[in-house]
């Protein structure tokens, strides 16, 4: 009885780990995150790094906090819509991003990434680290956070992608963040963001591109990294 009595008090309870194993998965995505966006653009080493970071967040996410699923039902349409219609407005903001010389060169180094195919590999890994995103904050770091969920999962995200030391891809984190975590929310699950995430993602991978990069070349381009 002695024995239990010290395991309970030594012991941490599964709340109290799940802050703290929460962070750790969060430290781990945003390393392999930088570390994947300064390898070059197509590379093994770039696909390798997105999809480990997918892998990373998704198993950790889940292993930490199982995310809740709201039911299948007539959400999936306005989920959709919802990543249709904030596609729009980021396209709207591109065209005048694109006048502006920091916020056109972040975007640019961003996209030589999607530029370089326009193919399958890159629609996967950008799927696939969709996905692992909304699983790891609108799920595991969502519900370690019972005061201002929005907030604080919002924040996480923001503070990962700051890891791609790319301004661009910061204040879209910080825009969409807020968005899919208003939906996680109302619906009380993942399942709405997760559609509007992967339908958002795959409309900036198609309309994007030929945006900055089929046009006249501006100011010398660096590329990151």
């Amino acid at each position: 009885m002695k024995t239990r009595s010290w395991l309970r008090r030594v012991r941490p309870k599964q709340g109290e780990r799940r802050p703290r194993d929460v962070a750790a998965v969060g430290l781990a995505g945003a390393a392999l995150l930088g570390a994947s966006l300064a390898a070059p653009p197509a590379s093994a080493r770039f696909y390798g790094l997105t999809l480990a970071t997918a892998a990373t967040l998704t198993l950790g996410g889940l292993a930490t906090t199982p995310p809740p699923v709201e039911p299948r039902d007539r959400r999936i349409l306005v989920s959709a819509t919802t990543g249709i219609a904030a596609f729009g407005v980021f396209y709207g903001c591109a065209l005048i991003a694109r006048r502006i010389p920091v916020l056109r060169t972040a975007i640019t180094n961003l996209l030589r990434y999607a530029d370089r195919g326009r193919t399958p590999a890159v629609l996967l890994t950008a799927l696939a680290n969709g996905a692992a995103e909304e699983v790891y904050f609108r799920g595991a770091v969502y519900h370690a956070a019972p005061s201002r969920p929005v907030a604080v999962s919002t924040g996480a995200y923001i503070l990962t992608t700051t890891a791609t030391r790319n301004p661009a891809l910061v204040l879209a984190a910080a825009v969409m963040g807020t968005l899919f975590g208003m939906q996680r929310r109302s619906t009380g699950g993942i399942q709405a963001s997760l559609i509007a995430h992967l339908t958002w993602s795959t409309l900036m991978l198609h309309f994007m591109p030929p945006l900055f990069l089929d046009d006249p070349p501006g100011p010398t381009m660096r590329s990151p990294g």
